[in-house]
């Protein structure tokens, strides 16, 4: 067996060991053994290599050797080397030794030893079951005294102390374990009233991860002045790390306590406010704006409350003098606008202020003011309860806004780009902004540019995303009885003059379907190729609705092909295996594709070899024939045909497509469906469905549908020739066309004659005599009407079928001649033949006549 180059470099280490330890050098001999086992953990020699350090470490173990010396020597590098040698895979000390080197770094004070000493301890832990069951038994010996031995040491020992009281399999029962939980529960808490603001985090840390697992068991030991505490630590002045981190510890408790924790947090911050210092409130503002996204309806019940919106106007009205203040109130009554009943009473109040600020506050405070009067003027609420010009006079801000947002977007700098964004988001639901952004081709490249370049920030993504979102978005189709509810709705919640007013001009479908070209023309794909990439299912759905929009127009559908749509709409509208039910994003990527492949050219979209392939397409157009399970169908909201529609016309065109697997794949995974929609009482979706079927003619399990001899196969095909009978002229066409492919076949050709297999020839035709309402049966009847057909497609498509008939072989042939002599077909051939000679229909013209020579003859 040839080896691998990493196998010889491997190799060539393990013997290197080898004589490392020979040599008496531990520590050089386990760096060489850790890169080879990183190369080949399997090789031989590397086995024998790792077999000979072990035997050898019992004597003298090389991990507690270099914590001695760490210890004693205060030797950094043998405690780094400590700490390579846990972090690489397949080196795990024995547990005595484990034992031994924690037991000699707990011998020694924590401010004795540098922060190695943190990352030890914790590999340890994460390594050694002996050295956890130590952690566990010390805790149950004392929880105090062990949490004082431990916390000064680190985060990671910290850690292990949660991680160890979370652990049932290393307590002798629940209440032991429960008992010391709540006991260093309680430790962590005190630690964090010590200083007030825990700069570090770490006592932090230890509250929230005990909460995110236990906090139904923990919540009752939270009391005010611990409540307090973990509040204050929201503060908008400490790092965005430990608020996160208070925030995420409330949000536990308050999900946990239900209405006597939010009645205490309430309490608290009435408190705080009463007060008035610049601390407390910034305190209870940036707490109720960290929460309020977590219980808007108990946040807005407090923020609406007299003495709250008081204690801000009056810090409003008097002028804000401290900075900090201001930004805490800016952050609050942002996060307020998750609710409508606060953008309406921040409007109301704060208007005024925030237009001040806009002009004359710090970047920092102007940005979050622009932010805030875009959410509250984009409201169709508040726009809708302006009175004496109010209305006009919002409406008529929401451009300077968005100049503003987009001027902090252009600087080359911007500090928190977030506030733009969130802004656009905001003021782009306004028509006249969407115009406004979708006209500015410099400002949609830059945009795009500035969301690759922030692909991993998901909150600035997600509203970059919103805006283009709101720019291409099309107003639902509503039928008559749609709108006639949506005008009655419009009355209820609005003046009569609004409610006849109806959607704004901007937004009908010329508006947004120019805004479209602008986006597709400014060079939307490279972005959502990468925004693809990202495993966040909100993206994965604003793309896929982006797309379903941005395909509605035809002539964007070839550059969006070109540029990568396909594929990244394959991988986001594929089902998921075992996926039941609705999927938003799976249902608009699927219809986005269908639109896009009803348009182009299947051979140049899927390559004969390569990614993807045209059989990959199918199943998500599949996924839009059948009604989602759990999509409601109400009288004002009935089900939209459009994407099943779609689907067909795009399942249609792959099916014409060269590659034989295409409509082999379509036959295998939609027949069923398909076949059930020939009978569907909407026209549009019969025809396509019709065409489709046509187009599956061309494939052998196609054909075999039809033509194998089943009664399943003579009730398709009796299906079929009913539909050369509908009123629809292209789904006679589309049924016409397969007849004309279909009867090429034996099988079908008897089924249509409907000769049962006992009765003679003579005694058929004898019966066909007898029958004094038409010469032949009611399947060749059909046929000989799509014949007579003024249209001379149908009539083409029906001569044809009779030449197959009439060019049978065998004693089906035979058989199928004397029926066709017998019946009113030479009379319906002639006529045709003169109708043909005056329209110039030559196709026909020659069909029927080489089909007269073989029944005259």
């Amino acid at each position: 067996m040839v080896q691998t180059r990493d196998e010889e470099r491997a190799e060539y280490l393990a013997k290197a060991t080898l004589g490392l330890l020979d040599a008496g050098r531990p520590e050089e001999a386990s760096r060489s053994l850790r890169e080879a086992l990183s190369l080949a953990p399997e090789n031989v020699h590397v086995k024998e290599a790792f077999l000979k350090l072990q035997q050898d470490e019992k004597d003298g173990h090389q991990l507690l050797d270099l914590c001695r010396r760490y210890i004693t020597e205060k030797n950094e590098d043998a405690g780094e080397e400590a700490v390579r040698y846990l972090r690489t895979d397949g080196l795990k000390p024995p547990e005595d030794i484990a034992l031994g080197c924690l037991k000699l770094l707990l011998a020694e004070k924590p401010h004795t030893l540098s922060p190695v000493q943190d990352v030890i301890i914790s590999g340890l832990v994460r390594q050694n079951a002996s050295v956890r069951q130590f952690f566990a038994t010390r805790l149950q010996d004392s929880v105090t005294a062990f949490f004082d031995e431990i916390y000064d040491r680190g985060d990671g020992a910290a850690v292990c102390l949660d991680m160890i009281v979370l652990d049932p399999k290393l307590w002798p029962s629940e209440d032991a374990r429960s008992h010391c939980e709540r006991e260093l529960f309680l430790l962590f808490i005190a630690k964090l009233m010590e200083s007030g603001h825990d700069l570090d985090g770490r006592s932090l840390k230890g509250i929230t991860r005990l909460l995110a697992v236990d906090a139904a068991n923990l919540q009752h030991l939270v009391d005010d002045e611990g409540l307090d505490v973990i509040l204050s630590s929201s503060d908008n002045r400490i790092s965005l790390e430990l608020r996160s981190q208070a925030t995420l510890a409330m949000a536990r408790y308050l999900e946990a306590s239900k209405k006597i924790g939010e009645e205490r947090f309430a309490k608290l911050i009435s408190a705080k406010i009463a007060k008035g210092h610049s601390d407390d409130l910034i305190a209870a503002y940036s707490a109720v704006a960290a929460v309020f996204p977590i219980i808007p309806n108990v946040m807005a019940s407090l923020f609406l409350s007299k003495e709250f919106v008081k204690s801000l106007l009056t810090s409003v009205s008097r002028g804000v003098k401290s900075r900090s203040v201001e930004l805490s109130e800016l952050e609050l009554l942002n996060a307020a606008c998750i609710d409508r009943n606060c953008r309406e009473a921040i409007s109301k109040n704060f208007s005024d202020w925030l237009s001040h600020l806009l002009s004359n506050g710090t970047d920092q405070t102007s940005e979050l003011a622009a932010v805030i009067l875009a959410k509250i003027r984009s409201s169709e609420k508040d726009a809708l309860s302006g009175s004496n010009g109010k209305v006009q006079e919002a409406d008529s801000s929401i451009p300077e806004l968005v100049d503003r947002f987009k001027g902090l977007m252009s600087k080359q700098k911007v500090d928190n780009i977030q506030n733009a964004i969130e802004g656009l988001a905001y003021s782009s639901v306004k028509p006249t902004a969407k115009e406004q952004l979708a006209g500015d081709s410099a400002f949609l490249r830059d945009l795009f540019e500035l969301l690759q370049a922030n692909s991993e920030d998901s909150s600035v993504l997600y509203g970059g995303l919103m805006v283009i979102l709101n720019l291409t978005s099309f107003l639902p189709k509503l039928s008559e009885e749609q709108k006639k509810i949506s005008q009655l709705k419009s009355y209820a919640n609005a003046s009569a003059s609004e409610a006849k007013a109806g959607p704004d001009p901007l937004d009908d479908d010329e508006h947004v379907t120019a805004r479209c070209a602008a986006i597709v023309n400014a060079g939307i794909m490279p972005l959502l190729v990468d925004c693809g990439k990202c495993s966040l299912p909100s993206v994965h759905g604003l793309i896929s609705k982006i797309l379903v929009s941005l395909a509605a127009d035809r002539k964007n559908r070839g550059k969006l092909a070109q540029q990568g749509a396909v594929k990244l709409l394959i991988s986001i509208g594929t089902p998921k295996p075992g996926s039941t039910g609705l999927d938003e994003t799976v249902h608009h990527a699927s219809h986005a594709l269908a639109r896009i492949l009803i348009s182009v050219n299947p051979s140049l979209v899927f390559p004969s070899s390569g990614v993807p392939q045209i059989t990959s397409a199918i199943r998500p157009l599949v996924s839009l024939l059948s009604p989602p399970e759990q999509a409601p169908i109400s009288v004002d909201q009935p089900r939209d045909l459009l994407p099943m529609f779609e689907s067909l016309l795009a399942l249609t065109n792959l099916a014409s497509s060269p590659d034989i697997s295409a409509p082999e794949s379509i036959v295998r995974q939609a027949w069923t469906v398909v076949e059930d929609l020939l009978l569907s009482n909407n026209t549009l979706i019969q025809r396509a469905a019709c065409e489709l079927v046509c187009n599956l003619m061309t494939c052998e399990s196609g054909i075999v549908k039809f033509a194998d001899g089943t009664k399943r196969a003579a009730q398709r095909l009796q299906i079929l020739l009913a539909l050369t009978d509908a009123e629809d002229i292209a789904t006679r066409r589309a049924a016409g066309g397969a007849l004309a492919m279909l009867t090429e076949y034996d099988a079908v050709i008897t089924a249509i004659l409907d000769r049962p297999a006992e009765m003679s020839a003579q005694d058929y035709l004898h019966q066909l005599d007898d029958d004094s309402k038409a010469r032949g049966p009611r399947s060749l009847n059909l046929l000989l009407r799509l014949c007579q057909e003024e249209d001379g497609a149908l009539a083409h498509r029906g001569v044809v079928c009779i030449q197959n008939l009439a060019n049978a072989s065998g004693d089906t042939g035979a058989f199928a001649r004397e029926v066709l002599k017998a019946s009113d077909t030479v009379q319906i051939l002639t006529e045709l033949f003169k109708r043909e000679q005056q329209s110039g229909n030559m196709a026909a013209l020659q069909v029927a006549v080489e089909t007269l020579k073989v029944l005259v003859d």
